[in-house]
């Protein structure tokens, strides 16, 4: 006959996993592996918040699955090992692992001095990693920030509801929201060891941002190509095993997860089947217009779940929705219509099958990639314009709006063709858009031409998509 010999949740075995999880208390650095990964370029915003001591927040660090949250974390403490901070004064906590789940942030934090025996609980930085796991977290982060005013607290999570709505409601003033969105056209090609192929002109664009050009275009389509098919996380570009079959891995490591246990888990769904169908039919048609009637009709799904499942998305950053405006760039009163975006173009093949760029489904999945190139500002993110006036129905795919003076600021058109280049009459809506809001120019993607036209005192901007996503990822919106 055995008998158990050890708690698992003693004190040891705390102290052990503790030990395991924080290499650097003794090897003095993180673990080779996460040294070998190179740094998202939201790093040092990132960083600037983690040593940031003149206010008492906790840093939030939020995002999708599998998008780096954990290495950035690795990174950050690689940074301060580097500047001198003493390793026994870094702590990283996995809370998804049982051992903590049923634990106080405080008691973890007290393990975390015991195992390094040291008794004086300032001057630390901490980071808890998946804190949704945590049921109370925020009043426990709260408290955390409260009682330890010289510690430095960082936290990640992937649900941005449970994240931000309890933020809001229990953290007030104590919480600093990060969001890591998914890898940008410009992390993949630097990622990929390709910025050979890229060119600063010496050019200004967007918000005065210098603007890159390429004299390789036809391998930098391929690329972007490669990208919306299978691009968006990191480990498609450092993980041999998830490179020999990306689909697979964006199905069962992201996806499903997310579909099959993270929602069910805090939202309590229990028809997991409908939502797995919901979202299917939101990522085929990603990039398009709809009503909460039409999805309701292509689904099968009553209105009220339809609401539910679309918060629930978009707190996950699987999906986002953005707003109408009319041809004077103003909402309307009733937001019957809306356009949604899966976040990152490569789940899409993950659900169905990669695409060529041939294929018709080119145009909108383009229009996808480059509006996924614009999640890292949730406050400046596009709006798209349609309207009827009399027989004339006018659209615009992007609408960029200052939000202080409420006017737009800049204006896009997302095709997958070179047609336009030699019939700009055909763009009637996005002249009449810029002519009507004041507008002096417009972009326009194109395939593979670089050039400007003007047509109707509209200076048209054709530039190729691929370029359009590069600068879109590389540019910060203010």
């Amino acid at each position: 006959m055995s008998y158990l010999v050890q708690d698992p949740s003693s004190p040891y075995s705390i102290f052990e996993r503790l030990r395991f999880e924080n290499p650097w208390w003794i090897a003095g650095q993180i673990d080779p592996d996460y040294l070998k990964m190179s740094r998202r370029m939201y790093f040092e915003e990132f960083y600037s918040l983690v040593t940031e001591s003149s206010v008492n927040r906790a840093v939030v660090l939020m995002g999708p699955r599998r998008v780096g949250k954990t290495v950035m974390m690795h990174h950050a403490i690689s940074q301060l090992l580097a500047e001198g901070i003493s390793p026994k004064k870094i702590a990283f906590v996995n809370i998804e692992n049982p051992l903590f789940m049923n634990l106080s942030l405080d008691q973890i934090f007290q393990y975390c001095l015991g195992a390094t025996s040291d008794n004086d609980p300032s001057g630390w930085y901490v980071f808890f990693d998946e804190i949704q796991y945590l049921k109370d977290w925020e009043i426990h982060l709260t408290t955390m920030v409260n009682s330890y005013r010289k510690t430095r607290f960082i936290v990640s999570g992937s649900a941005a509801a449970t994240l931000r709505n309890k933020s809001k409601e229990s953290g007030a003033g104590r919480f600093t929201d990060f969001k890591l969105p998914c890898l940008t056209f410009a992390e993949y090609i630097k990622f990929n060891n390709l910025d050979s192929l890229m060119n600063e002109t010496g050019q200004k664009w967007m918000n005065g941002n210098t603007f890159y050009s390429t004299t390789h275009i036809k391998e930098l389509n391929k690329h972007f190509l490669d990208y919306i098919n299978f691009g968006g996380f990191p480990e498609m570009i450092f993980s041999d095993a998830v490179k020999s079959n990306p689909s697979r891995y964006i199905r069962s490591d992201i996806i499903d997860k997310v579909l099959l246990r993270d929602l069910p888990s805090m939202y309590g769904i229990e028809n997991v089947q409908m939502l797995n169908k919901f979202f299917s039919v939101i990522a085929f048609n990603t990039g398009s217009e709809t009503t909460y009637q039409h999805i309701s009709t292509l689904s099968g799904i009553n209105k009220k779940t339809i609401l539910n499942y679309l918060t629930f998305l978009e707190s996950s950053f699987l999906i986002k929705t953005i707003q109408r405006l009319d041809d004077t760039a103003r909402q309307f009163k009733r937001a019957d219509y809306f356009k949604i975006y899966i976040t990152n173009p490569s789940i899409r093949t993950a659900l169905f099958t990669p695409l060529e760029s041939t294929d018709e489904e080119m145009g909108k999945m383009t229009e996808t990639a480059i509006f996924s190139q614009l999640l890292h500002n949730d406050r400046n993110l596009p709006h798209y314009a349609r309207w009827t006036k009399g027989r004339f129905q006018g659209e615009v795919d992007m609408v960029g709006m200052d939000a202080r003076q409420l006017k737009p600021q800049w204006v896009s058109e997302i095709k997958w063709s070179n047609y336009y280049v030699t019939n700009p009459h055909k763009l009637e809506s996005l002249i009449t858009f810029c002519q009507t809001n004041d507008l002096q120019s417009a972009i326009v993607t194109s395939i593979d031409i670089l050039t400007s036209v003007n047509h109707k005192g509209i200076e048209l901007q054709f530039i190729p998509a691929a370029l359009y996503a590069y600068n879109a990822g590389v540019m910060k919106v203010n």
